[in-house]
């Protein structure tokens, strides 16, 4: 059944109020774990109804193991259906991909995104420094909407499209420990760490949240970047702020989550067009 955005801000903020994020990744399944998927939907659908801590945090104990599976789950049908759920596969390299190239030649040019340019029109899977074409292509997305400034004073806070790229994908090289990277981490919104010789040879990926590693089933930088958006809904967390125009591009246009409902930026809106 189709949330709509009102009913996950409701969520959203029951679970900031309780820390249902943290019990999700931190927190041994109940021994009463819900096995059936009429289970899950009915714990689901009580969460968004009731103002009970209590009841919200067995709920969310209960249905661990099944929102975990979601986020492997292909058809992330439990929410959205099936169509929404396979829009970004499907659109990405046939019609976005190639629009993201084109409108990013047209930006103002600097070496990092020349560089990410390059590797993003490479046929080749390897490339030489930087990243595979198929996750240069999608960090472009980045400086096509960059990060919005925060704050009200008369210097506003404002990432570089080069720094909020660390808020969307990590690289550690193979042999390094995981663990390790993860007691080094600050941020609570999902990222992708990437395990690979080099940016261009990943072998695999992580989807990282309140310092727990969640593997992706795919080693494919767009089946995982998938996942990763999905991660939002199924752990019911809000957007990175430096993030927050790239993932509401893709809500709102690849995925076409509540369109109509959801503010963006001009820029997002653009390009949409």
């Amino acid at each position: 059944m189709r949330e709509t955005e009102r009913e996950r801000d409701i969520i959203l903020r029951k679970i900031k109020a309780t820390s249902v994020v943290q019990i999700l990744v931190t927190e041994p399944p109940s021994v009463n774990q819900l096995t059936t998927e009429i289970q899950c939907c009915e714990a689901i659908a009580l969460m968004k109804h009731t103002t009970d801590e209590a009841i919200i945090k067995e709920k969310m104990k209960q249905t661990i193991t099944h929102r975990q599976g979601m986020v492997h789950d292909p058809h992330f049908s439990l929410i959205f259906g099936d169509d929404i759920s396979a829009k970004f596969l499907e659109k990405w390299p046939t019609h976005y991909k190639q629009k993201v190239l084109e409108q990013s030649c047209g930006l103002t040019q600097t070496r990092d995104l020349e560089d990410l340019l390059r590797n993003a029109e490479s046929t080749t899977e390897e490339v030489e420094d930087g990243w595979d074409s198929k996750m240069s292509s999608i960090l472009l997305l980045i400086y096509l909407m960059p990060p919005s400034s925060h704050g009200r004073s008369k210097r506003p806070e404002k990432l570089s499209a080069r720094q909020a790229i660390d808020h969307l994908v990590k690289f550690i090289k193979t042999g390094t420990s995981v663990e390790g990277r993860l007691d080094s981490i600050t941020e609570s919104q999902p990222y992708l760490l990437a395990v690979g010789t080099q940016r261009s040879a990943i072998h695999k990926y992580f989807i990282v949240i309140d310092k727990h590693a969640i593997p992706c089933q795919s080693p494919d930088s767009p089946a995982s970047f998938d996942e990763l958006f999905k991660a939002h809904f199924v752990f019911a967390t809000l957007y990175n702020r430096d993030l927050a125009n790239v993932y509401h591009f893709l809500q709102t246009a690849v995925y076409q989550i509540d369109a109509a409902t959801t503010k963006v930026n001009l820029r997002v809106k653009e390009m949409r067009a």
